[in-house]
């Protein structure tokens, strides 16, 4: 059997049995499938939408451009987004410091839950929230998804969610200096 592993960003899908693996802190994966034809996907990403509301050099590393770029690729090779049936995964408060409504795990649940209804998908099985990393492997051809927990790669898990926090950050912040002209 194929398999593909997808990180950050990466959207896969095909009309061929593949299993499909990643793993997750933070980020979310949504594994979308048309049951009749058996065409699926799955994507990787980091947040909701682009902090400043602009895109960048990936804007699959955002929730809304991954979730339309799966839906899209899945109708391209002949599945129908009225069949589509999600599994989502991921949302794990793996930073060791408080958590808020306003995480970036909790804006993920929210959103990926929120985009899923919004569209009519129904969630077939969820495994969201809490403290581990996740291992995900989705196999296409089945729909079936085997998930394992990571309790011991929390530790390297945290270094990258680190890096994504301080990337949000950053893009809310101002960048460089302004320079004002004088009227002439």
């Amino acid at each position: 059997m194929n398999e593909v592993t997808i990180y950050i960003g990466d959207v896969f899908a095909s009309q061929t049995p593949t299993v499909v693996r990643t793993v997750l802190g933070s980020c979310i994966a949504a594994c979308l499938r048309d049951p009749r034809t058996g065409i699926a996907g799955m994507n990787h990403f980091m947040l909701p939408a682009h902090p400043s509301g602009d895109g960048e050099e990936t804007p699959t590393r955002y929730g809304v451009q991954a979730m339309e770029l799966l839906i899209g690729k899945i109708q391209r090779l002949g599945g129908e987004r009225g069949r589509l049936e999600a599994k989502i995964f991921g949302g794990g408060h793996v930073l060791q410091i408080g958590d808020s409504p306003d995480s970036v795990p909790q804006r993920n649940m929210r959103f990926i839950q929120e985009f899923l209804r919004t569209e009519g998908i129904p969630i077939l099985a969820q495994d969201l929230g809490g403290r581990s990393a996740r291992y995900v492997l989705f196999d296409t051809g089945t729909g079936r998804v085997r998930v394992k927990r990571l309790a011991a790669m929390t530790t390297r898990i945290d270094a990258v969610e680190r890096d994504h926090e301080r990337e949000a950050q950053r893009a809310l912040e101002p960048s460089g200096s302004i320079t004002l002209f004088d009227d002439i």
